[in-house]
C-alpha cells in the first residue's frame, strides 16, 4: 500500500501486493499477545476523484465518550505542521486519542489518518527523525521509530508511477473495526496464528480491506491471494474479509507458523522489508490492542512521481 500498484514488488507466492501504498512499523514475533480491547466503522461510494495530499497543524480536539461520528468541520486531509516540534505535537495527540478508551469514532478517523501523514513525512523527510522523536514523550518514542522504520521498509518496495497512470482500482470505506478484529481472533482461536499479524498483512495487503481491485500479478482479494495459492488454501469467497483472513491463517500455518512466524511470513512475500514491516505493526497491536483502531483510519495513497495522491472512498476506475 506503499503508493503503487502491488505488482511492482516481486512476484509472491501468495499474491501480488496491492497495497503496499501508505505504511509504517517494528519488532520480532511472537505467539499470542494479551487479551484485546474491543476497538470501533462501513458503506461503499462511487467515483470522486483523487485528492493530492497535502499535510496544516491541527491537533485533534479532546476526546469525549461518544462513539457515534458526527459532522465536523475538518478539512478532508489534516494539514501537517512543517517543523519538528510542532509535529510532534501532532503526532503525541493523534497517539493519546488513539489510546484513549472513550475517544469519538470521528476523533478516532481524524487521529489515525493525521497519524499516517506524519509517519508518511518522517519516509519523505528522513532529516526530521531525530527532532521529532526527540520531541516526544519517552514512552512514544519507540513506538513512533518502529513505524517511520516499517514505512522506509515498505517504501523500498515500491516504485512510483506517473500521476496519471492510477490504479484500475475501486476504494471503499473498511468492515468495522470491531468486526474485522472478530474475525483476527477467530482466526487465531482455529490456527493459532497471532491475530495482531493477520491484521497488520491485512493492513499492508489492502488498507484492511479498502482497496477492490486485480494487481497486474493477478492477486485478488483483501490479503491478495493469486488464484492458485486460493485454490489451495481459501475456502468460500476469495472477496470476503472473514475468508481471506482464515486463508492467510492457513496459509500461515502451513508454512510453519505459529512456531517459524518470520518463515511464514517471507513465505507470504519474498521480502526480509515485508516481514519486518509485518512484524512492527503485528507487535505494536499485540502489545496495545488499542493501536488497531489508528491503523483502521489510515487512507490509500498512491505514490507517484510528482508525490502522494489521495484515492479516497468512492474514488472508482474501471
Amino acid at each position: 500500500m506503499e503508493g503503487s500498484d502491488r505488482a511492482h514488488h516481486r512476484v509472491m507466492p501468495v499474491r501480488g501486493c496491492l497495497a503496499l501504498a501508505t505504511l509504517l512499523l517494528v519488532a520480532c514475533a511472537s505467539p499470542r499477545g494479551p487479551a484485546v480491547q474491543s476497538p470501533t466503522a462501513a458503506v461503499t461510494g462511487v467515483s470522486p476523484a483523487p485528492v493530492p495530499a497535502t499535510p496544516s497543524p491541527t491537533p485533534p480536539p479532546a476526546p469525549t465518550p461518544t462513539p457515534t461520528p458526527t459532522p465536523t468541520s475538518r478539512p478532508l486531509v489534516p494539514v501537517l505542521a512543517e517543523d519538528a516540534s510542532a509535529l510532534a505535537a501532532q503526532l503525541e495527540a493523534a497517539e493519546r486519542t488513539i489510546r484513549d478508551p472513550s475517544a469519538r469514532a470521528e476523533d478516532l478517523a481524524w487521529s489515525g489518518h493525521l497519524q499516517q501523514l506524519v509517519y508518511r513525512r518522517l519516509v519523505d523527510r528522513p532529516a526530521l527523525r531525530a527532532p521529532l522523536l526527540a520531541a516526544l514523550p519517552a514512552e512514544l518514542r519507540a513506538v513512533a521509530a518502529a513505524n517511520a522504520d516499517a514505512g522506509i521498509d515498505l517504501r523500498a518496495l515500491v516504485t512510483p508511477r506517473e500521476k496519471q497512470d492510477l490504479p484500475r482500482w475501486r476504494i471503499i470505506e473498511p468492515a468495522p473495526v470491531d468486526e474485522l478484529l472478530r474475525y483476527y481472533q477467530e482466526a487465531e482461536a482455529e490456527f493459532g496464528i497471532p491475530w495482531s499479524y493477520l491484521a497488520a498483512i491485512h493492513l499492508i495487503e489492502t488498507r484492511m480491506g479498502r482497496i477492490r481491485g486485480t494487481s497486474v500479478a493477478g492477486a485478488q482479494g483483501p490479503m491478495q491471494f493469486m488464484p492458485a495459492t486460493w485454490a489451495a488454501f481459501g475456502q468460500g469467497d476469495i472477496n470476503s474479509d472473514r475468508d481471506s483472513i482464515r486463508a492467510a491463517a492457513r496459509y500461515l500455518r502451513s508454512n510453519g507458523a505459529p512456531a517459524n512466524l518470520e518463515n511464514a511470513l517471507f513465505r507470504y512475500n519474498n521480502s526480509q522489508r515485508y516481514v519486518r514491516a509485518v512484524t512492527a505493526y503485528a507487535e505494536i497491536m499485540r502489545s496495545e490492542s488499542l493501536t488497531l483502531r489508528g491503523y483502521h483510519a489510515w487512507q490509500v495513497y498512491y505514490l507517484t512521481t510528482q508525490g502522494d495522491v489521495l484515492l479516497p472512498v468512492g474514488y472508482r476506475r474501471d
